[in-house]
């Protein structure tokens, strides 16, 4: 028979888990007193452990909870002949608990963090969608600024992860100093446990709920690597949305006094607004395209190239299960709303881009529509 502490057990973790659900519903709470409140407490404070390891501990803690798993269903199976008619009751009660745990821990740590209210909001970003002519203006703005950040790049530099962790802090500290939001104490940023196993599944960085800490491929061309730290820390400072990732990785690395940094971050941009006028107009995107410096066509060739030698198929199945991964995470457009980035970026960039000086550097862009973005 299943004994009372068992089921005093279940009881507790299925009631935790469903207050932590229904609490996903009310994102003004969730920012208040969870984003807000003890998240930035339990966020530093796993940072200033992990901070002691000189390894990701994150990868170690999940391959030991795989283990675990494996190691459990290979006793079972072992077993199963052994079992008796209450293991038919125990065992599918234990698989319960444990994965309830698990979503419990992972909510609490961190996902949470998903029913917040978009950082956009706080940082006082319109969300007005724009003209297919004003994503055109949206894109030569972008091709002036890349080529003359472009120019000023220092070429030769070679980032350790322990450069991109202190540079990246400190672009963090400068942009507290105009939102408490970039706030980043404890800074932990560590290198990928295997750089070739995470190429091969086409991903840049990713965060570890369980111990806070942001992970990056080392193995990228340096010059995206500031924008992706940037990126990676900022699901550290409770950031869970890639879009919203995306946005704070923009506006702190474009915001440092390092060229570098600002090229990336440019450079990264210029990609997604890019993409969004290659789908709604092929015409103009070859117009932008041929403005682009050699330079930064060299570099577009040496990511492409840097992907094509580690994405076989296995890419073409990770990108398809992190789809479903948002869509699970309350973000039904999948891998789709990362252009909302390029939303953002229109209503931070319009006052300078409508301005008539501006108007003028790009009349000679094809404009083929005015038609809203959908």
């Amino acid at each position: 028979m299943i004994t009372r502490p068992s089921l005093r057990k279940s009881f507790i973790l299925i009631t935790l888990a469903v207050l932590t659900y229904l609490l996903s519903f009310f994102p003004h709470l969730v920012k208040k007193y969870y984003s807000l409140g003890i998240y930035p407490y339990i966020s530093s404070a796993l940072r200033f452990v992990s901070a002691f390891f000189p390894f990701a501990l994150g990868d170690i803690v999940y391959m030991a909870l795989i283990g675990y798993v494996l190691y459990k269903i290979v006793r079972f199976y072992l077993n199963r002949k052994t079992l008796g008619i209450k293991h038919r009751i125990i065992v599918p009660l234990q698989v319960l608990n444990f994965s309830l745990i698990l979503y419990i821990l992972f909510k609490l740590s961190w996902g949470l963090n998903y029913s917040r209210p978009s950082v956009s909001e706080e940082l006082g970003i319109g969300n007005e969608k724009y003209s297919l002519k004003e994503l055109v203006l949206l894109g030569d703005y972008f091709v002036s600024k890349t080529n003359m950040l472009k120019l000023k790049q220092n070429k030769n530099m070679v980032y350790t992860v322990k450069d991109l962790e202190n540079n990246s802090a400190s672009a963090y500290n400068l942009m507290e100093h105009k939102n408490p939001l970039f706030k980043y104490p404890y800074p932990c940023l560590k290198a990928v446990s295997s750089a070739w196993l995470t190429s091969k599944a086409g991903i840049e960085g990713y965060y570890a709920p369980l111990t806070g800490e942001a992970n990056m491929n080392m193995a990228l061309p340096d010059f995206v690597k500031p924008y992706v730290s940037c990126h990676e820390i900022s699901h550290q400072l409770g950031i869970a949305y890639e879009d919203e990732a995306n946005l704070l990785g923009y506006l702190t690395a474009n915001n440092s006094p390092d060229v570098n940094y600002q090229y990336s971050a440019n450079y990264e941009m210029l990609r997604y607004i890019l993409f969004e006028i290659r789908m709604k107009s092929p015409d103009d995107y070859k117009i932008l395209h041929d403005k682009l410096s050699a330079d930064i066509l060299a570099d577009f060739k040496t990511e492409k190239e840097f992907w094509r030698k580690y994405n076989g198929q296995m890419f073409g199945y990770m990108d398809k299960a992190f789809d479903s991964f948002l869509k699970m995470n309350n973000q039904p457009k999948g891998t789709d709303s990362y252009q909302d980035i390029v939303i953002w970026l229109w209503n931070l960039h319009k006052s300078e881009i409508t301005k008539p000086k501006n108007l003028e550097s790009t009349i000679h862009v094809s404009l083929l529509s005015s038609r809203s973005s959908e």
